[in-house]
């Protein structure tokens, strides 16, 4: 997915925001836009970010153990 950044967004504001959580997603964003680094903490306005596909809480639930169970 392709975003565009607002004025004054961090990369991993921009991730939060279409993503609903930023770990992880941001080391794959720089991945996919090794350019990105090159900005510095703030992205320019209009920057087009690729963002990587978003996993599904019920994914990442699977291998979770509960200690109070």
């Amino acid at each position: 997915m392709q975003v565009r950044s607002q004025q004054g967004d961090t990369l991993d504001a921009l991730v939060y925001r279409y993503l609903g959580a930023s770990s992880g997603y941001v080391e794959q964003a720089l991945t996919l836009n090794p350019d990105l680094a090159a900005f510095g903490a703030i992205l320019p306005a209009g920057t087009i970010v690729e963002l990587p596909a978003a996993v599904s809480a019920a994914a990442t639930d699977q291998n979770s153990v509960s200690l109070w169970e």
